[in-house]
């Protein structure tokens, strides 16, 4: 069986975002960039799946900047066996994202195809469930289990106020919640190996694929500063504030 994983590259989790000046975008000029976490999840998932014997090749596919080899090749050295890098220098939208993961789904022919529910630059949480409408296949989303057994995939599904769970065909589409599974290191004799795997580069255009954005963003503001708290002396002075701000009876 054969699994897809898409991977993007973002701002790392750790480097606290910075606003343009002139408000058209954050800041990404030397910055630390990493895959987004989620997508992390999803390899590690399709590489435990390969361990148990399930599957029997991972490969990894990003859209972006020619940077985006390197989180490519960071996929490649926690174990996936190629990857393919779909260039593209104007940002992606999730719709032209998943038009090209339905051309590289066409092509490849995976059984399985598991990615993060969400990027966290933007957090559009669009993209699992447009290819899977885009395939036709089935989906199940927000997953922190995932089992395959046969033609089909049981998947655990985080929800408001609990979990569910649901049997899909394959192919099936699987996006990764956190509590999925904690991602491996890459060790260093396979951060070496790593290099020499096979790295497709690709075009849009190779796929028929027009990804001319459909969206414009007005403007970006850093969040507003909370202000500054206050310190109470005592039970009596914090209850007559509570009951000024009309928080308590």
């Amino acid at each position: 069986m054969k699994i897809l994983v898409p991977v993007k590259r973002v701002l790392d989790y750790n480097v606290k975002p910075r606003v343009k000046a002139d408000g058209t975008g954050v800041d990404l000029a030397n910055v630390k960039m990493s895959m987004n976490p989620f997508d992390e999840i999803a390899v590690e998932e399709a590489i435990r799946l390969k361990e148990k014997g399930v599957a029997t090749e991972i490969v990894v596919v990003s859209i972006g900047e020619a940077k985006a080899q390197e989180t490519l090749r960071t996929a490649l050295a926690m174990g996936a066996d190629r990857a393919i890098l779909i260039t593209s220098e104007t940002k992606v939208e999730p719709l032209g994202v998943a038009k090209l993961l339905k051309a590289v789904a066409d092509e490849e022919q995976p059984s399985l195809v598991i990615l993060g529910k969400q990027a966290i630059d933007d957090d559009n949480n669009q993209t699992g469930q447009m290819l899977a409408a885009l395939t036709g296949w089935g989906q199940g989303t927000f997953a922190s289990a995932v089992v395959v057994e046969g033609d089909s995939v049981t998947v655990t599904r985080e929800v408001d106020g609990g979990s569910e769970t649901e049997k899909l065909t394959l192919p099936a589409i699987v996006t990764t919640d956190l509590r999925l599974n904690e991602p491996r290191y890459a060790s260093l004799p396979n951060i070496m190996k790593a290099k020499s795997k096979p790295l497709a580069t690709k075009t849009p255009a190779d796929y028929g694929v027009d990804v001319t954005p459909r969206l414009t963003t007005l403007k970006v503001v850093e969040p507003a500063k909370r202000s500054a708290g206050i310190k109470v002396a005592d039970v009596d002075e914090l209850v007559g504030k509570l009951k000024a701000m009309g928080v308590a009876k």
